[in-house]
Parts: C-alpha cells; sequence; structure tokens
C-alpha cells in the first residue's frame, strides 16, 4: 500500500483532571485545541472533531474549534467526525468551512454523515420520522455546493434554490468531502453514486467484516464510470507504554461512556469482558505501539483502506493521558504502520 495517511478522531469527551474530577466544558475545549495543535507538531496528516449535543460531550460547533485550530496549526488537515447534516443547513455548512479554508489555506475537509445520536433534532426543529430524507437531500445540496458554481437544487426538506451564487469561494474552487458509512449497503451506494470517498466507522467486531462494503463501493464506482475514490477507516483506541498499561487506563472511561450510552438504548451495562474481547479481537485499538500497530495493519490491509483515523478519546480520560496516547500513535504507532506495510 502507498500513501497511506493517519489522523485522529475526537468527540470532546468530558474529561477528568489528575485527580479523577470532572473538568469543565470549557476546559475540554480548550483541551482539544491544544491535542489539535500537538498533532499538528508531530506531523499527523489529519485532526476531526465530532458533533453531539448532550452533556457528556463538550463539542456542539466543531467547526469554530477547527477555526482556532486554522490559525495555530501549519500542515495539518482539519476536518469534522462527522458534521451531523441531517440537522444542518447545507448552505451554511458550505459557507463556515470555505470561510476555515481560507484561514486555514487550504487545509479543511468536511465529513458529513448521520450521526448516532438524535439529540440535534428536536433541538433544531427537525422530525426523527425524516431521518433518512433529510440526510439524503441535504447531502446532494451539499455536493452541489461544493462545485461553486451557480447552485440550481429543489427537494421537500429545504427551500430550493434557483442559479444561486453561494459565497466566499475558496481560492482552489472546490473543498474535499467525505461521507461517514456505518455500514449499511444503502449508504455505501449513496456514496458511490454521488461520488464521495467513504469514510467507515468501525467500532466493533473484525474491521475484515467491513471488506464486503469496501468492495460494493469499488464496483459500484467501476459501474458508473467513475474513478476510484480512497476508503477510510476510523476505530477507537488509546495507545501507552504497555498493553496491560492502555487496557487499565481505558477500561474506566469506556465502562464509564458506553455504559451510560448503553443504558440509554437498552442494552445493559457494558462488562469487561465485551470490552477486552474488542481489544483483543475486534476494532478497539487499546494497547502498546506495536500492538496498535499490528492492529492497524490488518484494518486497512482487510479492508483496502489508505487512511486510518484513531479516535483517541474513549470516554471521560485526563488531558495528559489523552496526549501520551497522541504522541505514541504519532512518533511509534505511525511509523510501525508503514514499515510493516512496506515489507508486507
Amino acid at each position: 500500500m502507498k500513501n497511506i495517511t493517519f489522523g485522529l478522531d475526537t468527540f470532546g469527551n468530558v474529561s477528568l483532571d489528575e485527580s479523577g474530577n470532572p473538568v469543565s466544558a470549557a476546559q475540554v475545549i480548550r483541551d482539544v485545541l491544544a491535542q489539535g495543535q500537538l498533532a499538528d507538531e508531530l506531523g499527523l496528516n489529519n485532526f476531526n472533531i465530532g458533533e453531539h449535543h448532550r452533556d457528556d460531550f463538550a463539542v456542539t460547533a466543531p467547526d469554530t474549534i477547527l477555526a482556532g485550530l486554522a490559525t495555530t496549526t501549519k500542515n495539518i488537515t482539519l476536518g469534522t467526525g462527522v458534521t451531523v447534516l441531517s440537522s444542518e443547513d447545507p448552505v451554511r455548512v458550505y459557507q463556515r468551512f470555505a470561510t476555515i479554508d481560507a484561514l486555514s489555506n487550504g487545509r479543511v475537509q468536511i465529513t458529513a454523515g448521520r450521526g448516532s445520536f438524535i439529540e440535534s433534532f428536536p433541538l433544531f426543529g427537525y422530525e426523527l420520522a425524516d431521518y433518512n430524507d433529510l440526510f439524503e437531500q441535504k447531502l446532494e445540496l451539499l455536493v452541489e455546493l461544493l462545485k461553486e458554481e451557480p447552485v440550481t437544487w429543489s427537494g421537500s426538506m429545504r427551500a430550493g434554490l434557483s442559479n444561486q451564487q453561494v459565497y466566499p469561494k475558496t481560492e482552489v474552487g472546490q473543498m474535499p468531502l467525505r461521507v461517514g458509512v456505518g455500514g449499511s449497503p444503502e449508504s455505501v451506494l449513496r456514496a458511490a453514486r454521488l461520488n464521495i470517498p467513504m469514510a467507515l466507522a468501525i467500532i466493533g467486531g473484525d474491521p475484515a467484516r467491513f471488506e464486503p462494503f469496501a468492495r460494493l463501493y469499488k464496483e459500484t464506482l467501476a459501474k458508473l464510470g467513475m474513478p476510484e475514490l480512497p476508503v477510510s477507516v476510523h476505530s477507537p483506541g488509546h495507545v501507552a507504554e504497555t498493553d496491560d498499561q492502555a487496557i487499565e487506563e481505558a477500561w474506566p472511561g469506556y465502562e464509564a461512556s458506553f455504559g451510560k450510552i448503553g443504558l440509554e438504548r437498552g442494552w445493559g451495562p457494558t462488562s469487561k469482558e465485551h470490552f477486552l474481547s474488542e481489544v483483543y479481537h475486534g476494532s478497539m485499538y487499546v494497547g502498546s505501539p506495536e500492538t496498535v500497530a499490528k492492529k492497524i495493519v490488518h484494518a486497512l490491509s482487510s479492508v483496502g483502506a489508505t487512511r486510518f483515523d484513531l479516535k483517541y478519546d474513549m470516554g471521560p480520560l485526563s488531558h495528559t493521558k489523552l496526549s501520551k496516547s497522541i504522541e505514541l500513535y504519532a512518533t511509534k504507532v505511525v511509523p510501525m504502520v508503514r514499515e510493516m506495510l512496506e515489507t508486507a
């Protein structure tokens, strides 16, 4: 494999200080800014910030933090993970990211997705029953807007546009877009039909089980006469000096975060046995640099992906531990992955 790129994803989990006490949302936001700056300094390719509207995540407006990073970083590509497009206005998404594109000298990327939480629907006045139509229509409009030409578009979920110019224009004429896919064939086919690079969110099980989706995507692009597009992988993890240390640090935050979500969704409490099963056999990249590197090689090779984004906050963890995980990922894991792929 050639031209593999490596990034980080964060949801801005409300974290803990060194004494184990929750820190303020404001401090989490400042810490996310510092973590993005560190990722840039360490030479990673991408830094992506997610969007949530609930008390266990601090970031509701990722583009605002990205604007701050645009003026305090030099090389890293800044993006979302994801922009919840169903409850957004595509015109405003375009305008905000075109502004960040200017501030960063062209280092911006949008990742659009439906999101795995529903809080934004009542918050912004949308009906959950319109979940699929909202995303489908708004994604189609965003694709047209990113061409930076006069837009004529109509749909049932938003007022139409007739030969409408949208500003500001970017210096190079188009911003990159990915679409986040959780693993449904319909989402894969939509990404191919709209000619958008696909980011696979693999948060459980062997990543090899997503190979059929990557194959379907590539085959559909070929049938449509479109050029091959890159496939990315997004998965959670935590890196420490040893496997035992990484597990010890990651488990309490995972238990707190996923335990709460599980209770909300009727899954029941999570167990350490399930956690360890994902660590050892699934898509949780928790361990020493060598352990994590081997798992990333397996994921990239089995799916045929050319980009890996590690979601490095798996629940409440201190800024110090998150920063150390970022450092080990950038300085040890990524070089090991590159070497393993070159010699494979």
